[in-house]
């Protein structure tokens, strides 16, 4: 059989081009914190995760240029053998003061550190653990890894623990780790921390947190999940991203000192890609600065999502279990959300349609996601366009 068939039987894509709905790969041709340019047209973005607004800040743009200039545009070389910079070891000490973690590392980008510290840590006689809805980035790093995966139902606890039990029950001596996403990115909703700490405390299994999508304004400096619990102690490794609320690129993993020091000479997506560019990791630290010094960036992001979960619901939608400024826009079929989406596009909205498989069938939703930065007049304008398509369409 021909390995390329199934290339030319994906037809699919081609003819959601060929309605004019398709919503993939828009070409942005300028952008601000809040609004990007697409075809000469300009769109307001409440579909990006850059959370805080830091991607224009003149502090971050500053750092970039100031670093591109010290250090040239790539290190050409992976932090194993000529890619390390000063810069690399500034951000991982800075990071670990933050999360308050013994230490931390930087990858190359947030997918790469799941990768790297999950299949690395989970050998062949492990097992781990997954909620049903965590990032893809965590499902391929179980694969990867020589470990069981075993995943439970999103958020149902109750499975893990029995999942768990039955584990320990049949005797096996391997070790057992729990990764979940702090927040999750297409539901919006946050871990139950505090129970999910308990269970793998009582069976004796590392608990993980992703924070990409809470690091920078969940907690009371941002920190993330282990932080808005209170329970920093009670959480073995916080993996994250640099892209979202960080404006810039990258990831890291936190954690004590000695698991660190093996996933740096273990984590084979560390060894073997090239090191974050110095223009990102001099990014990442102003925005640590930025974060610090401007806390009503995050009281304003959460007077945002207030308003907009308010106000979504008042209009008739159903937005689901979000508890963060991620607020799924349900939408029911995969036609109906394409129309949906495009109607709100020509009227300037840049949204992101969330299509099976990462949803079930007749479960697609509009993700839309908020900026500390964004105006009243634009949150208005979303409220007014989303009400008129809404019933356009037969959504509300």
């Amino acid at each position: 059989m021909d390995i390329f068939e199934k290339c030319r039987k994906f037809t699919r894509a081609r003819e959601v081009m060929a309605a004019g709905y398709y919503p993939y790969f828009q070409p942005i041709e300028s952008s601000s914190d809040t609004e990007v340019w697409v075809g000469g047209e300009r769109k307001i973005m409440i579909g990006s995760n850059n959370y805080l607004g830091l991607t224009h800040h003149p502090c971050i743009i500053e750092a970039a240029e100031a670093a591109l200039k010290r250090y040239g545009s790539g290190c050409t070389g992976s932090r194993f053998l000529n890619g390390n910079m000063d810069l690399h070891e500034q951000l991982e000490e800075r990071l670990a003061r933050y999360l308050g973690t013994e230490a931390a590392l930087v990858f190359s980008t947030g997918y790469q550190t799941n990768l790297g510290a999950i299949s690395t840590l989970v050998g062949r006689n492990d097992k781990v653990y997954l909620d049903k809805l965590d990032h893809a980035s965590i499902v391929d790093a179980a694969r990867l890894s020589y470990g069981e995966v075993v995943r439970f139902n999103h958020g149902d606890l109750d499975m893990l623990r029995l999942k768990l039990n039955a584990d320990r029950d049949s005797g096996r001596n391997g070790g057992r780790m729990v990764v979940v996403d702090g927040v999750f990115s297409m539901e919006g909703d946050i871990v139950d921390l505090p129970e999910l700490a308990s269970i793998c405390e009582e069976y004796e299994a590392a608990v993980v947190v992703d924070d990409a999508h809470s690091i920078g304004y969940l907690g009371p400096t941002g920190a993330g999940t282990a932080e808005y619990y209170d329970m920093r102690d009670r959480v073995d490794l916080t993996i994250g991203t640099f892209s979202k609320s960080f404006a810039s690129i990258g990831g890291f993993v936190g954690g004590p000192e000695t698991v660190i020091h093996y996933l740096k000479h273990h984590a084979r997506s560390l060894i073997f890609s090239a090191s974050m560019p110095p223009s990102a990791v001099a990014t990442v630290l102003a925005a640590l600065d930025v974060i610090e010094r401007e806390p009503e960036r995050r009281e304003r992001l959460w007077q945002i999502t207030y308003r907009m979960m308010e106000g979504f619901r008042n209009l008739g939608f159903e937005i689901g279990p979000t508890e963060t400024p991620i607020i799924p826009i349900m939408s029911g079929s995969v036609e109906r959300t394409f129309k949906f989406w495009k109607e709100t596009f020509d009227q300037g909205l840049f949204t992101n349609p969330v299509m099976p498989p990462a949803v079930p069938e007749n479960s697609c939703s509009l993700r839309t996601s908020y900026i500390a930065t964004h105006t009243d007049d634009q949150l208005d304008y979303v409220l007014d366009v989303f009400g008129k398509v809404g019933k356009k369409l037969g959504v509300i």
